[in-house]
């Protein structure tokens, strides 16, 4: 039985950290990802200044926010995601606030966020829809819909 030529070492890992499989901004402290910023530059929607203005109102809530695409639109998160776009109408935008893609007790038990200005449309006990035709109903809810959506980032 032929006998084998001792082998090579294995050369060890760099210690320089792996890439990520998705190209998200690899900074400490980044929040913004590049997938949403080219899904955004490819956006072709009436209301686009629109969306882009609720983006910064919702990243703007804090630096606990970022925000990535998922279910094919952009969508923001804390710990869990909370608030996904729907762009699917020309004529407005829709903002959905969820408690994510896992269910949870609030399933049954509900959300409980304050919304004296009627914003909210609720669709299920866990999950609502904020309605923006333009920019002047952006700007007449810009206050409330800050207040709902840090009131809503609190219980999910």
């Amino acid at each position: 039985m032929p006998t084998r030529a001792p082998s090579k070492p294995r050369k060890t890992a760099s210690p320089q950290p792996r890439k990520a499989a998705t190209k998200r901004v690899e900074e400490a402290g980044a929040r913004t990802d590049p997938a949403v910023v080219e899904f955004l530059r490819k956006l072709e929607h009436p209301l686009k200044k629109e969306v882009e203005a609720v983006r910064q109102l919702i990243l703007g809530l804090g630096p606990e926010v970022r925000e990535g695409i998922k279910w094919n639109a952009p969508s923001f998160r804390t710990t869990e995601h909370f608030a996904t776009f729907n762009l699917r109408d020309p004529d407005r935008v829709r903002l959905i606030l969820h408690t994510g893609a896992k269910v949870k007790d609030t399933a049954k038990s509900g959300v409980k966020v304050a919304d004296p200005s009627g914003l909210l449309e609720w669709l299920a006990k866990d999950r609502c829809l904020v309605t923006l035709t333009d920019g002047k109903d952006l700007k007449a809810k810009r206050t409330a819909l800050e207040a709902v959506l840090r009131e809503w980032i609190e219980r999910v």
